[in-house]
């Protein structure tokens, strides 16, 4: 069978059209603002910037409640683990290859690699590697703070920033991150922009300004700057130009906040503002500032948290692979007597992943049809699911050839949930029906501590020896309270 048929396959006008994200659960909960029409700034009022800067100058992880601390500590392990896994993937020995053609001063560590390099540079070949599985937590409208830790480190490694300093720089600029999308929740699925390149990279300047520790007056040039840098579209998803999105928001983030810092300027209403961030990236999308209003007097990264992943491929066909484990213990041995296997996701779900065959293994990540079938054949589709050998695999792609899907309309997204329904049709007409509305790693079903610790394990395992991995590990579990993060550099470059 022809995946690109018309007949088999989501109908490629929810790919190219728009769709509404359901923000129905989100948008009612209490004492959380959310754009609802579109909204200029008052005369008078406080700007965006000034609002953000203040908060990032302000703010005291002292202060900090101890769940918003363990959130950060959790995102570091999660973080670094699929960083380094992701320093193996092909997308990441070319950033590594064309950052080595730079010969920049080695003042910093690219994670996983041998070489140092300039904080930018790092950054960069970092923030590559980070999102080359695509297997790193998802935070407001998918991965809208993967950049920021891949810039804190190198500029962290080259300041001499603290633990302490580190968290309290993620815990900006992922208060940062969720403003920005709450403000337009909107921009990502209806817009076509990529969270993790436009969102990202401001995120990721207002964590390095907080790590910098610039004033108010700096960091509101810093982030201006940021917004100008922000890009990325999602057009590129399935290619090695995803994963770049990162990286470039990891390098936007430290160029703005090194130029902020010697003077370099920007506009005051950088977002706000005619032409600015959400006139430009919005298009007549809805916007509200309210949002920015309660920066401080709570934290979205409490409120809402992050899901960590518990696969390594497209978030929003986790479900989709959850509902087929569960059904592959009711077909057991029966796989050669599948008729259909009938996948329903959500419209802009549908937007996301596709019914294809992969024709790389970036594509792989997003091709329900190919982590469905994986997941029927061989189980939970964990790191080698996504190697050019695993794509070889007939008995996959014989399977694959049996998927269809469609859109439901009774399935919706609430920013990150992804729900999916499975229908496996035998030829003697028996039909198995499963519906999977949260993933593993999502806050409805969150990790175990010892999951939390198996993924990371798993992860280094690709780059380093296990005692290695051991020490990396229990250095980022105690990582605010540890006193310098001299002994980790070395761990984490390639011997």
């Amino acid at each position: 069978m022809d995946n690109r048929g018309q007949s088999r396959g989501i109908d490629r006008r929810l790919f190219l059209g728009t769709s509404a994200l359901a923000l129905g659960t989100l948008t009612s909960l209490p004492g959380v603002a959310w754009a609802q029409q579109s909204t200029a700034a008052q005369p008078g009022a406080k700007p965006v910037g000034r609002m953000l800067a203040e908060f990032i100058a302000g703010f005291e992880l002292k202060n900090a409640p101890p769940e918003l601390i363990d959130r950060a500590r959790v995102a570091f392990i999660d973080t670094m683990g699929v960083m380094l896994a992701g320093s193996r993937e092909e997308v990441a020995h070319l950033a590594v290859e064309m950052v080595k053609l730079e010969g920049a001063t080695p003042t910093a560590s690219v994670v996983g690699q041998s070489i140092r390099t300039s904080p930018q540079l790092a950054a960069l070949a970092n923030g590559v590697a980070a999102h080359a599985m695509d297997y790193d937590f998802t935070f407001f409208s998918g991965q809208s703070i993967s950049p920021v830790i891949p810039a804190l480190l190198p500029l962290a490694e080259s300041t001499g920033a603290s633990p302490a300093d580190c968290v309290a720089a993620l815990i900006v600029g992922a208060e940062v991150a969720a403003r920005l999308v709450r403000a337009s929740p909107r921009l990502s699925n209806d817009g076509g922009w990529h969270s993790t390149g436009t969102v990202g990279s401001i995120a990721a300047a207002a964590a390095c300004a907080k790590l910098l520790k610039l004033p108010v007056e700096k960091i509101v040039d810093v982030l201006g700057i940021s917004a100008s840098l922000a890009s990325g579209i999602a057009v590129n998803y399935g290619t090695m130009t995803k994963p770049l999105h990162s990286g470039n928001a990891a390098r936007n983030g430290i160029l703005a906040a090194q130029l902020g810092s010697h003077g370099f300027t920007a506009h005051a209403s950088a977002f706000e503002g005619g032409a600015g961030f959400f006139q430009t990236f919005t298009r007549g999308l809805s916007v509200s500032l309210d949002p920015f209003k309660d920066l401080g007097s709570r934290y979205d990264l409490v409120a809402f948290g992050y899901s960590l992943k518990a696969y390594p491929c497209g978030g929003r066909g986790h479900t989709s692979i959850e509902a087929a484990l569960a059904l592959r213990e009711q077909v057991g041995t029966r796989l050669n007597d599948i008729a259909n296997i009938h996948c329903m996701v959500s419209k802009s779900s549908a937007q996301r992943i596709n019914t294809l065959w992969p024709d790389s293994v970036e594509a792989a990540k997003f091709s329900a049809a190919y982590v469905v079938a994986y997941s029927l054949v061989h189980g939970a589709p964990r790191i080698p699911a996504f190697t050019e050998q695993a794509l070889k695999d007939q008995r996959v792609r014989e399977l694959a050839r049996l998927i269809t899907s469609a859109a439901d309309p009774d399935l919706s997204d609430a920013l990150g949930d992804s729900p999916a329904k499975l229908k496996i049709t035998l030829k003697n007409g028996q039909t198995f029906e499963h519906r999977r509305d949260y993933a593993t790693g999502s806050q409805k079903v969150p990790m175990t501590r010892e999951q939390i610790e198996a993924k990371f394990t798993d992860c280094a395992a690709q780059v380093m020896s296990a005692e290695a991995g051991r020490k990396v590990y229990a250095f980022l579990d105690t990582l605010p309270a540890q006193p310098s993060l001299n002994p980790l550099w070395p761990l984490l470059r390639k011997a």
